[in-house]
């Protein structure tokens, strides 16, 4: 019996760590060759294409940094050249700098903002012609909950994923006629690396608002990137859907 992805080719944006490995091995457990990007850690990169592989596939590495255009219009270059097609673009990449808005560094502000949603910009421009040229396909794109009712000390972050969302709806109604389908999915705590900047004091005020009382696993919100990513979601475009324990009920 065919998995749902046999054939088609996704690229997940750091997809070394965290979320994004969760991501990459979802995709892979049903069928796709995936290709794992990253922008540092290259072991922990290596370690995450050795799980894929234990899946089979022709799966692969490839480093950039998504926050670069040149970076991405490489990537995309060596995606096409090596597997012909992408069907499955996530935009996963981040990086989390947070303080209050006096405190907070322009530096910090301009990496949190290039990585998050100028990457996704960057990643979905270069991807929608391979895309195009392929019969359609599909862009989640990995925002938070942040984006939909902010954070004290998290401007940055919270702007770069309130973009996401803009960006995700606009792209929807943009791309819909080529068969492209664009969703985002909007972690709540625990399954970002949005706490690791925070106090103590800051991560148990995140804790106490989920009515869950605990935090999400990175394979929960995997789950729901690859029912977006499959032919189950073949009438689903534009939307953002939380994995947040209740956070934005």
């Amino acid at each position: 019996m065919a998995s749902r992805l046999d054939k088609k080719v996704a690229l997940v944006s750091g997809g070394s760590r965290g979320i994004g490995r969760a991501i990459c091995a979802a995709l892979a457990r049903e069928g796709a060759a995936v290709i794992v990007n990253y922008h540092s850690d290259e072991e922990a990169a290596q370690s995450t294409l050795e799980e894929l592989l234990r899946h089979g596939g022709g799966h692969g590495l490839v480093k950039a940094d998504v926050g670069s255009y040149e970076e991405v219009r490489a990537m995309m270059g060596r995606v096409e050249s090596e597997h012909g097609r992408l069907d499955v673009l996530v935009n996963n990449a981040g990086v989390h700098r947070g303080g209050r808005v006096q405190h907070l560094a322009v530096e910090d502000w301009d990496l949190v903002l290039r990585t998050h949603l100028y990457g996704s910009f960057y990643c979905a421009k270069e991807a929608v012609p391979l895309m195009r040229a392929a019969g359609g396909g599909r862009i989640v794109n990995v925002v938070s909950v942040v984006g939909a009712r902010g954070f004290p000390g998290d401007s940055a972050y919270a702007s770069a994923k309130a973009g996401m969302i803009g960006m995700t709806r606009s792209l929807a109604l943009e791309l819909v006629r080529y068969r492209i389908l664009v969703n985002a999915v909007a972690p709540g705590y625990g399954a970002t690396g949005m706490t690791e900047g925070l106090s103590e004091e800051g991560r148990e005020a995140l804790q106490n608002m989920v009515p869950m009382g605990r935090p999400a696993e990175p394979e929960e919100v995997a789950s729901l990137v690859l029912f977006l990513s499959g032919p189950e979601a073949s009438y689903v475009t534009g939307a953002t859907y939380a994995v947040d324990g209740g956070i934005l009920a």
